[in-house]
């Protein structure tokens, strides 16, 4: 009981980051662009680091906005443009992650802020926190599920990744950007590989009762939050995978 007191804005975080990324996470896998997030969280990462080495960390959510929605509109053009996509994004996420390393190299606590982007604690997210990062995504679901499917296919395009780039803010200086790929793609993938159940349902609740239980191992055994939910989200989706594939080949 005392853990779910403590720990309650964790929690509804947690389940809040699945169940938002699983919105974009089970359409980039369909689409074949899997890279797609981890660049613009990269990218974005970018805008919160040049906040924190040159700006005392002013406008840190307007930067990781600013560079995730000039990202997400790069993207959204090269999709469409550009042969060999996945190459594209790869070195777009290679070009942010060096950005970010050349960016924190004069700053005394550098590799503490680059592990910080990659993988943040939320173990102990305030109230305050909770409330900001549900309002943002309770628009963003308003907008997926509401507006999204009643544009035309032009628009669809750029509102698919002008949400995604707000997701991205709000989760990468929240959660880190690994931590924003591995909720975007593992519990959607897992999803995707069953036939039982609604791909978005199953998947929100296949990545919720990892990243709580991932919550519950890292407080008890002390551990980086962050990589906890990584490790615990991969781990539980590739398994699946794996046993689904190998009672699909039986069949």
């Amino acid at each position: 009981m005392q853990i779910v007191e403590l720990l309650w804005p964790a929690f509804v975080l947690a389940i809040a980051l699945v169940f938002i990324h699983t919105v974009f996470g089970l359409e980039i896998i369909k689409r074949g662009v899997i890279f797609t997030d981890l660049a613009i969280g990269q990218i974005a990462a970018i805008g919160m680091a040049i906040s924190v080495a040159f700006m005392h960390s002013h406008y840190q959510s307007a930067m990781t906005f600013l560079f995730a929605f000039l990202a997400a509109l790069v993207i959204t053009w090269a999709t469409k443009k550009v042969q060999k996509i996945e190459a594209f994004i790869g070195l777009l996420y290679a070009l942010g992650i060096s950005s970010i390393m050349l960016i924190l190299a004069q700053s005394a606590e550098g590799t503490e802020l680059f592990s910080k982007l990659s993988a943040a604690d939320i173990l102990f997210t305030s109230s305050d926190e909770l409330y900001k990062s549900l309002a943002i995504y309770g628009g963003v679901a308003f907008v997926m599920f509401v507006i999204y499917p009643r544009l035309n296919a032009a628009l669809k395009e750029f509102t698919f990744f002008t949400m995604l780039a707000v997701t991205v803010t709000s989760s990468v200086q929240s959660a880190g950007v690994l931590v924003v790929f591995s909720l975007l793609i593992a519990p959607s993938y897992a999803g995707l590989m069953q036939k039982k159940m609604p791909p978005f349902g199953f998947a929100t609740l296949f990545g919720s009762l990892g990243v709580l239980l991932a919550l519950i191992g890292s407080y008890y055994l002390d551990l980086p939050t962050g990589y906890a939910i990584i490790f615990v989200t991969v781990l539980t989706s590739l398994t699946f995978v794996v046993f689904s594939s190998i009672i699909t080949i039986k069949k």
